[in-house]
């Protein structure tokens, strides 16, 4: 399921560029001083916060960056494909230790020279602290299952297997509380699995980003702590940001040649790595992202513990790296609750419905077990309700009902949002979404035409129980849906709007599936 999970989110990543993070040189500067070099740059999602840093280099050398930002995970897999080859210069990721994982992956990588470092930490309301008795650099992985297992802690992380910091915490928290002496094994995940399982009893929080974590987690305003690198914790106010005892995996954020560039790339990628090191630079990557610097006349960032942790080993082949990830997906974490509601006006008749039973049909292919999903289609009203569960003793059952259910999806009537959302939070009730991972998906290839409208659905959300308002609507931009509306239902419900107009309808749903 999850090689899937990451193909189709791959192909639409690959599809979305974004400006680039440099400003332009005016035409003056690029006849008077060195012309540019622009490096095409594959990057994890979090070093856009690196921006200013690469304005400052670009300044200073000419190099100008444009950054396509995606998860580690999904990155790494991009690289495998080959679909790297000619699209990217250079590959900036969080770590390189999944990658060196996969020899086709691998191979596409010539140099690598780490720029910065951050740990993997907890971060937990400073007001939380004195309940639970901590003292900060004292605290263990052990300790924290223990707080879980009693109640006293609930926290989010990001999907580890879309983002290294999600991953990288997932092998942390296995290599401590199974006491791993070495890289993690296949016998040392089992050992490990009872605690485990305990221990994501307190996950509250989901993602595929931790920008759209850290904002979920200050709405919410009850769940306890977020795990994640420590240079994202220490962005989010109210926070005691602590690095466990017993041991973390450590990002390094190494820039990386890939084999399928040019001499001239490569020079241009080293001046990069460079100036990435000089000690001014550094000084401005640990002020303004929280993150240590490499270099070792420079000091860590006021704020940033300099006491020593025991850097915990990465899984030293694939397959334990996958196991791990299978179980995370399939046994250890809250299972997900899903209402997809899906236009199937009038409008989608033809090869727009045709593209949605496609990606719904692919989709199937990742749902994990123990997930449960329900199919809205709408028009004028809400059609039918169908729900199916992939049961752990028979998963074919229950994806085998889902794309029948898909393929007899039919266009006709009108387009009616509101009404359908409305019926969306009706059917979820009360109660279930602190057992689940709980979501709404919204697919709309037009603008609301009947039944409620825009004011009738907030005073309708506002009169939501609490539970329910945590559920978050996961709208896609198809076809010609209006943006603003999209928008403003995203970000009344805490969710966070998806492009399939830009990208492809495909790609939007994979990509949601790291917030389910």
């Amino acid at each position: 399921m999850r090689t899937r999970l990451l193909a189709a989110a791959l192909a639409a990543a690959a599809l979305l560029t974004t400006a680039s993070c440099t400003s332009q040189k005016t035409d003056d500067k690029a006849r008077n001083g060195p012309r540019p070099g622009t490096l095409r740059v594959l990057a994890s999602s979090e070093l856009s916060d690196m921006a200013p840093v690469l304005d400052r280099i670009a300044d200073d050398t000419g190099v100008t960056v444009r950054p396509t930002y995606m998860g580690t995970l999904d990155a790494v897999e991009l690289l495998t494909k080959g679909e790297a080859d000619g699209r990217y210069d250079a590959l900036w990721l969080s770590s390189n230790d999944y990658l060196r994982l996969r020899p086709e992956a691998a191979k596409k990588v010539v140099s690598e020279t780490p720029v910065m470092s951050s740990p993997v930490a907890i971060g937990v309301r400073t007001t939380a602290l004195g309940t639970l008795g901590w003292k900060p650099d004292d605290v263990t992985w052990s300790q924290i299952e223990r707080a879980v297992q009693d109640g006293r802690l609930t926290y989010g992380m990001t999907d580890p297997a879309r983002s290294n910091s999600g991953f990288a915490t997932l092998v942390s928290v296995a290599s401590a509380l199974s006491g791993a002496q070495s890289a993690l094994t296949d016998a040392d995940v089992a050992k490990a699995t009872p605690k485990l399982k305990e221990f994501f009893t307190g996950q509250k929080l989901t993602s595929g980003s931790s920008g759209w974590l850290a904002a979920a987690y200050e709405r919410r305003g009850n769940v306890d702590a977020l795990l994640n690198y420590e240079s994202v914790l220490k962005g989010i106010p109210g926070l005691t940001v602590i690095r466990p005892k017993d041991g973390v995996v450590t990002a390094d954020y190494p820039l990386s040649s890939l084999a399928s560039t040019d001499t001239a790339a490569r020079e241009d990628v080293r001046r990069l790595a460079e100036a990435l090191r000089t000690d001014d630079i550094q000084r401005l990557i640990t002020e303004r992202t929280h993150r240590r610097p490499v270099v070792a006349s420079v000091d860590p960032a006021p704020g940033l513990d300099t006491g020593r942790r025991r850097e915990l080993p990465f899984p030293g082949t694939r397959s334990v790296a996958d196991g791990l990830l299978d179980s995370y997906e399939n046994e250890l974490r809250r299972p997900s609750r899903t209402v997809y509601v899906l236009d199937t006006s009038g409008s989608m008749e033809g090869d727009r419905l045709a593209k949605l039973k496609r990606a719904l049909t692919d989709l199937t292919a990742d749902f994990r077990e123990r997930e449960e999903v329900t199919l809205m289609p709408f028009g004028s009203q809400v059609k039918s309700v169908r729900t199916h569960v992939v049961e752990p003793a028979d998963p074919r059952s229950g994806l085998e009902g889902i794309r029948e259910d898909t393929e007899a999806l039919s266009a006709e009537g009108d387009t009616a949002i509101y009404t359908s959302l409305e019926k969306a939070y009706d059917h979820l009730g009360a109660g279930r979404s602190q057992d689940t991972f709980t979501s709404i998906v919204l697919m709309t290839d037009g603008e609301n035409t009947t039944g409620a409208e825009a004011p009738d659905f907030d005073s309708f959300y506002a009169g939501l129980d609490r539970d329910r308002r945590e559920t978050p609507v996961f709208p896609i931009l198809f076809g010609d849906s209006d943006q603003s509306e999209l928008e403003h239902i995203a970000e009344l419900t805490g969710g966070r709007l998806f492009d399939a107009q830009e990208g492809s309808l495909d790609g939007a749903f994979e990509e949601i599936r790291g917030y389910q």
